[in-house]
């Protein structure tokens, strides 16, 4: 039983790591709609972003956004994203050999935990 589950954990991960780079070369493509785009790249900026927004030694919350935010945010933007487009960028996705990394992901959760740090000593001043 437990085999099982861990095997579907496994295809499931697969295709969320796919469906990344796919929402990565679909907010490079031209043919993507405006709003499917700026989705797309939001969500692939931040999921392969080298920092989480919550870091992971944080109990519970530190993996909610990779068991929650990340997989609701890959629903939405393959939803904004027509069918065949979508087919072919996961096509192309599965034949990459290696994962982008995203710089914009890395300054936007930088950006945040600066922000963060900034109001937390306005607030304590």
């Amino acid at each position: 039983m437990a085999t099982i589950w861990l095997e579907k954990a496994k295809t499931w991960a697969r295709r969320l790591k796919r469906d990344v780079i796919a929402l990565w070369i679909a907010a490079r493509d031209v043919r993507t709609p405006r709003l499917a785009k700026i989705v797309a790249a939001g969500v692939a900026a931040y999921a392969l972003s080298p920092l989480d927004l919550i870091p992971d030694f944080i109990p519970v919350l530190g993996y909610l956004d990779d068991l929650l935010i990340v997989p609701l945010g890959i629903m939405l933007a393959v939803r904004l994203i027509p069918g065949p487009l979508m087919f072919e960028f996961r096509a192309t996705a599965s034949q990459r050999d290696q994962r982008p990394v995203s710089r914009a992901g890395f300054v936007f959760v930088v950006a945040m935990w600066l922000a963060f740090a900034a109001l937390a000593v306005w607030w304590l001043v």
